[in-house]
């Protein structure tokens, strides 16, 4: 049986389809996750999404996991390592504000608990369901927390990465209508 999904969810891609069908737009709650997927995001400016997938693994294992902790404490023999790592994107900027956003991270955790609560507090922790299968580059709601999170310190964190985060982590569900994971 043929199932239909969103059309950026190229189907002669395994890689692309295991993503839309088990991750993309399920409200995410988990710290590391929410780290994960704000440092892809943050690396993915400029690339596409399928280059960020296929250096997945790598990433977690160049970033500790993804522990915010151990990679705000990177110093420059890590991240001389980093940009010498072919498994991952080796954008030196993009290396150093991922250093900068584990730090913020952590000082958001400290201050609203989590960085869950942090996040799902700007939706009072419901999901926003788009209905119109409009293709959008961000959003009243990413505008502000790209605008929160710069004036906490992040780098990458424009409005545009943001609302593809906010869509990857659920907060928004633009799955389109006709597709099998949109909520009918």
């Amino acid at each position: 049986m043929e199932v239909t999904r969103c059309r950026w969810a190229d189907p002669a891609s395994e890689l692309y389809t295991a993503y839309h069908d088990q991750e993309w737009g399920v409200p995410e709650h988990d710290d590391r996750k929410l780290f994960e997927m704000l440092i892809l995001e943050g690396f993915q400016a400029g690339l596409s999404w399928i280059t960020i997938l296929k250096k997945r693994e790598a990433f977690r294992r160049a970033f500790d996991g993804f522990d915010p902790a151990t990679v705000a404490r990177y110093g420059p023999e890590k991240l001389e390592s980093l940009m010498n790592d072919p498994g991952i994107v080796r954008n030196r900027r993009k290396i150093e504000a991922s250093v900068a956003n584990a730090s913020a991270f952590l000082e958001i955790q400290k201050e609203f608990g989590s960085f869950d609560c942090y996040l799902w507090a700007f939706t009072d922790g419901q999901v926003i369901l788009n209905t119109d299968d409009e293709v959008r580059p961000c959003s009243e709601l990413s505008d502000r927390i790209s605008a929160d999170l710069k004036r906490r310190g992040m780098k990458f964190v424009g409005s545009t990465i943001i609302y593809a985060f906010l869509q990857a982590v659920g907060v928004v569900n633009d799955h389109e209508t006709g597709c099998w994971r949109y909520p009918h």
